[in-house]
């Protein structure tokens, strides 16, 4: 596009802005490359699959994995169009709790305000758990190098202390380079896949035979089979969050009616695509399913089976620089959802997380909000091995329910939603309808007891973590919330009508 073909893009984005009652105060640098790459990153089939697949191992091993990873791929695909058709209608930062404001028909305040909160807490657990998991990943490689290294609950807790930290400073500092990182990080994802698929491919000097794939494994200690191959489905559903990341980021995206959607949905294939081949690659390279299951990080043993210990090691890079990218672009989203939800005044402090820096037009308050929380959220690994487990809890069920209440009230609302020029014609309310029932089913399998007998360090912590953020946002609603919070405010005067080129 030409500079005048972007300053129109612009100044359109600018008045479709204006229309949902905001000024326009970040910059748009993004363009749908962009926007697509924010949420590939954050979904990151490398880091997902890979931190996921020993649960699948045991919980319906190959058949949940590769059978589930096909069918959840679609659900969630139905997930993505549907909140990719409201991203069009509202292509706002606030994105699902604005949604949810401007869909609900009766209490549009507390639909917001309970949307805002499930999102916000189910983004700071996915940045706590994907950098959580990077220094476990990080340490695993590290001991494959030197085996003297012994990793340990306070070295996992103070790097991903320390990864939290060097993500906020380069959210903050090197906003430019954050953006080039999230593009690096789609070939890194897509040149990892093939050349962890390639190597195990040709390398190993055996491979299972074809029907290993429907080969059904069952060691959740649960008696029944169905139940164990549908918490296999868990692997995939961890995969597929924060792909939300696409609509928070639209109010820095050229042509964000259209651009937003397109990312929502295309990184949800991309991902589809390139997950099976790894979950293929890794599953027909397996020597030795039984044994491989039992290590302390299976898919890193199946690995060394298959091809040795040196090949291994640097295979296992990619998804540990995976892992790095997903946690920085997490936290980018992270802010963007902190910084629209102060903007309407739902966040202790509002006036500071709102504020923007100067130099770059962007939330550095809120980076460094999301960083602190997201280090509180992995303190309790400190103690306890549990930790992670929780913290994937917050994130998923939180950010699945949030995707899931504006999706049901655009159903409830009917002929009468009014659709944005990205949308699915006579196939959205089908689709939005299928979306609300796997993500309520999704969210029992989550909230289930995942392995039996149920101890303390195997216990679920879902139903707590969800209550405990709905106990919260509750009290707090009653207290004073309701009185103070009216949803999302306008922020346009009669001057704002005019396009500070300062922005452009």
């Amino acid at each position: 596009m030409t500079t005048t073909d972007v300053a129109a893009q612009v100044a359109a984005d600018e008045q479709t802005l204006n229309q949902l009652g905001y000024k326009r105060e970040l910059t748009r640098g993004f363009k749908t490359f962009d926007n697509f790459a924010i949420s590939a990153t954050i979904i990151n089939v490398l880091a997902g699959i890979f931190s996921a697949f020993a649960f699948g191992m045991l919980a319906g091993g190959p058949r949940s994995l590769i059978f589930g990873w096909i069918a959840v791929s679609v659900l969630v695909l139905a997930v993505g169009a549907a909140m990719a058709e409201i991203a069009s209608a509202y292509p706002t930062s606030g994105a699902l709790y604005y949604a949810s404001a401007r869909l609900a028909k009766r209490h549009k305040a507390a639909w917001s305000w309970y949307t805002g909160w499930l999102n916000f807490a189910g983004q700071i657990g996915g940045t706590a758990a994907t950098d959580f998991a990077a220094a476990t990943f990080l340490q695993a490689w590290i001991s494959m190098q030197w085996p003297s290294y012994s990793a340990t609950l306070h070295n996992t807790v103070l790097i991903a202390a320390g990864l939290l930290v060097v993500h906020g400073l380069l959210n903050t500092f090197a906003v430019r380079t954050v953006g080039y990182i999230n593009r690096i990080s789609v070939w890194w994802l897509l040149g990892g896949v093939l050349i962890i698929a390639g190597t195990l491919a040709f390398v190993p000097s055996h491979h299972q035979p074809a029907n290993f794939a429907g080969a059904f494994v069952n060691g959740t200690g649960f008696s029944n089979g169905l139940y164990g191959g549908l918490l296999g489905l868990l692997v995939t559903s961890w995969t597929y969050t924060g792909f939300d990341g696409s609509f928070h980021m639209s109010e820095e995206t050229q042509g964000a009616a259209t651009s937003a959607p397109k990312g929502i949905t295309q990184s949800i294939r991309f991902s589809a695509i390139f997950g099976l081949v790894l979950l293929l690659a890794l599953v027909y390279s397996s020597q030795n399913w039984a044994a491989e299951s039992k290590a302390s990080l299976p898919p890193a043993q199946v690995l060394v089976d298959a091809v040795g210990l040196g090949t291994a090691k640097m295979l296992m890079l990619f998804p540990v620089i995976a892992l790095l990218f997903c946690g920085l672009a997490n936290m980018t989203s992270n802010s963007r959802q902190i910084w629209a939800f102060s903007r309407d005044g739902a966040i202790p402090g509002s006036s500071l997380w709102h504020r923007l820096s100067p130099r770059t037009r962007t939330p550095v308050a809120a980076v460094w909000l999301a960083a602190g929380c997201a280090i509180v959220l992995t303190i309790p690994g400190w103690w306890n091995n549990t930790a992670f487990t929780a913290i994937v809890s917050v994130n998923v069920v939180g950010l699945f329910t949030a995707y899931g209440i504006p999706i049901l009230l655009r159903l409830r609302l009917g002929s009468e939603f009014k659709p944005g020029p990205w949308n699915l014609g006579a196939k959205g309310r089908p689709i939005a309808l299928i979306a609300v029932v796997w993500i309520v089913l999704s969210n029992i399998l989550f909230m289930l007891p995942q392995s039996s007998p149920i101890t303390r360090d195997d216990f679920n912590y879902a139903p707590i973590a969800l209550a405990v953020v709905l106990l919260i946002a509750t009290v707090w609603w009653f207290i004073s919330a309701r009185r103070t919070f009216q949803g999302p405010r306008s922020t346009i005067t009669p001057q704002d009508a005019v396009i500070d080129p300062d922005l452009m």
